[in-house]
């Protein structure tokens, strides 16, 4: 992929500001909660994000010389207060970035009629991969489907996994049900039992119920698709249980340092999967402490950006940028429209050098997208909590995409089917 040099980019930023006219923001609301049972989780990650689109407003004057505002909606990840902000901000946005599977299957329809796109970085529907039938929505870099298969990959390495027993721990929400299609996919290919756990909202601060049952049934182990409270509670009760941690895998978002911190050395040997890494010595943290955290303009703290949700909030802006960078050039224009953002979001690439120009470095594995490839399937690395924080405990992992493709194309048919007419991006090859 092509990217601006400098001289470009003030050659589009000149004949937009020229005479009277002034150059509009970039405006990317995002559907945050800060409040609510998930706001534990939400707060780093909103942070991080903000403060690397801010950093670039700072150091940048924005992208393409544009200014970004990325104003939040508070939803306490409610699905219906959710709606209600994409309602309130779909009008100037050039982005819906919906940060619930809940919510984003409920905008998912609205988007193909409004023509904005949805960014949903390693959540939402994980069909959203085939991009000629979800042609508005992007879950880049990784998917749940992904982030299942690596998990059984990761554990297959630890031995046959036939005759094992696997619990698959989730909130009861169409979170933590996306990812159970490509594990009974697998259960089947690999010869184990699958036994789905499920946690009510109500229930995410008690989980004896669910942790009676799991000493009951015996697991050889747990993964969990677990957010928020939930996963407090979880780690606490196997700690209470004494269930071997070493045996107990989350996926992505069931990976946060203050969830871990509340056991300590007690939660040594927990595993989270992950697509993001925190690198404090990365020379993007250096720019956002130059121009954010010490003009006093974030609202997060030294423990908070040293952990993994603060830095992935940082990844999601980045690739946020990239597209936005990608419609600027192919365009040529440093104001873009949604439908723009549409061909730069399905024009990334993250190289290695380019992951490293972006001052990224080690913290996001390279991917691409396309038309076809709304996800990038960029795979990661399996976390593991060392007592005190996260380390790396694999070399990067790729998912098995080509095992699930088929399974792809199904769901993608069955959704647009009982959702007929659904539009598609018939112009899409691939």
């Amino acid at each position: 992929m092509k990217h601006f040099t400098k001289l470009a980019l003030a050659a589009i930023v000149a004949g937009v500001t020229a005479g009277a006219a002034v150059a509009q923001e970039h405006y990317v609301p995002n559907l945050s909660y800060r409040t609510g049972p998930f706001a534990a989780t939400g707060i780093p990650l909103m942070n991080g994000q903000a403060d690397y689109l801010n950093m670039l407003n700072a150091r940048d004057g924005g992208i393409g010389g544009v200014m970004v505002n990325p104003e939040e909606c508070e939803t306490g990840y409610s699905t219906e207060k959710g709606v209600e902000c994409y309602e309130k901000t779909k009008g100037a946005a050039l982005v819906t970035q919906p940060w619930s599977t809940g919510i984003t299957l409920q905008v998912l329809p609205k988007t193909n009629v409004d023509e904005i796109p949805i960014l949903a970085p390693g959540y939402g529907f994980s069909p959203m991969m085939d991009g000629k039938t979800f042609q508005w929505a992007f879950n880049t870099p990784a998917g749940y489907w992904d982030a299942a298969d690596m998990i059984i990959q990761y554990l297959e390495g630890q031995g046959d996994l036939n005759g094992k027993k696997i619990v698959h721990l989730h909130l009861d929400h169409p979170f933590g049900k996306e990812p159970l299609p490509v594990l009974e996919l697998l259960a089947e290919q690999k010869g184990f039992e699958l036994l789905p756990i499920p946690v009510g909202l109500k229930e995410m601060q008690n989980q004896s119920a669910q942790w009676l049952q799991i000493r009951r049934e015996r697991p050889d182990y747990v993964i969990m698709w677990g957010w928020g409270a939930m996963n407090a509670g979880a780690i606490t009760e196997a700690v209470k249980t004494k269930f071997p941690m070493e045996n107990f895998i989350g996926v992505w978002w069931a990976g946060h340092d203050a969830d871990l911190k509340l056991v300590g050395e007690d939660g040594k040997g927990y595993k989270s999967i992950s697509w993001s890494f925190p690198n404090a010595d990365a020379p993007v943290m250096a720019d956002i402490r130059k121009h954010v955290v010490d003009a006093g303009k974030s609202k997060s703290n030294e423990e908070e950006m040293a952990g993994v949700f603060y830095s992935r909030g940082i990844v999601i802006s980045a690739i946020l940028a990239e597209g936005i960078r990608a419609a600027q050039e192919e365009y040529g224009t440093a104001e873009i429209t949604p439908q723009q953002l549409r061909w730069g979001l399905e024009n990334i690439n993250m190289t290695e050098a380019r992951i490293s120009e972006l001052g990224l470095d080690g913290m996001v594995p390279p991917f691409a997208t396309s038309c076809a490839d709304h996800t990038g399937n960029s795979g990661g690395w399996m976390l593991e909590w060392d007592g005190s924080q996260f380390v790396k405990a694999s070399d990067h992992m790729t998912a098995n995409v080509d095992n699930y493709r088929d399974l792809v194309a199904e769901k993608a048919g069955e959704y647009a089917q009982a959702n007929a007419p659904w539009p598609v991006n018939e112009a899409c090859e691939g």
